[in-house]
């Protein structure tokens, strides 16, 4: 495999580090109205991604079905709903700070606390692996600048979800190295999600206009289930609505800019 697509792989999980190690140079919590800001712009980030990098190339793909073109980007979105309400459904669910509910609610909260974070972390792997995978069959819709772009936007919103999730961890009492290393744990599932999707796509090649809108698909999903409601609760809902206009228009500018 190319270095480059290696490396692109490989972004969004050092995004995921980077926003872990902010355990060493923050206090021991993250305040309300910060956590409201970063989880806004992350938001913003992947709705964008959602959209430019994923379903708008699903879309363009499927022009020669006419009037039906919307159907491979319908049905691949909503499956992709579909897929990650059932793993909630399975796995631990929680929003930031709240109790996890799930089959397995009797594990400690900072293990439910990772296992949430890193299921959410898998649709974003999945999304860079698709684009990558598009672009290696060939794909005229997306350049290895535009697959890039996407890598980089879902490392730049998964910088304060590293620092979201180890923050909470240190609170609890755990030492920062070691909240560091559950941290960037978490984010470990996005390199191994992206390269087990490249490596199914070259067996699929005429579903990939699915598979670009399955992963927009869990991308929504965990924006609607899990950052808008972070963003939205409580008072000053205003900086997460702020937030996540500028991670919008930064994804925006990225995928214009470098696709």
């Amino acid at each position: 495999m190319d270095t480059k697509i290696i490396l692109g792989i490989l972004i969004p999980f050092f995004g995921t580090a980077l926003g872990a190690a902010m355990v060493f140079f923050l206090k021991d919590s993250i305040s309300t109205n910060l956590q409201k800001i970063l989880t806004g712009f992350a938001a913003g980030v992947m709705v964008a991604a959602s959209f430019w990098s994923l379903l708008q190339p699903a879309l363009e793909g499927s022009e020669h079905l006419g009037n039906l073109a919307f159907l491979p980007a319908a049905i691949g979105f909503l499956i992709g709903i579909g897929f990650l309400l059932f793993l909630d459904e399975i796995t631990p669910h929680m929003h930031m700070d709240k109790e996890v509910e799930g089959p397995i609610s009797n594990l400690k909260k900072t293990t439910k606390l990772i296992f949430a974070v890193t299921l959410h972390n898998i649709p974003e792997g999945m999304a860079v692996g698709v684009v990558y995978a598009n672009f290696l069959n060939g794909n005229e819709l997306i350049s290895e600048a535009g697959a890039m772009a996407l890598a980089i936007g879902i490392a730049i919103q998964n910088f304060p979800e590293g620092a979201i999730v180890s923050m909470p961890l240190r609170a609890e009492g755990m030492d920062k190295a070691k909240t560091f290393f559950y941290g960037v744990l978490s984010g470990a599932v996005e390199p191994i999600a992206s390269f087990i999707t490249i490596l199914a796509s070259s067996l699929i090649v005429t579903w990939l206009p699915y598979m670009l809108a399955f992963a927009a698909g869990a991308m929504i999903y965990v924006v609607v289930e899990e950052l808008i409601p972070e963003m939205s609760e409580g008072k000053h809902s205003n900086f997460g609505t702020i937030a996540f206009s500028l991670g919008f228009v930064l994804m925006m500018i990225l995928d214009v800019t470098l696709g």
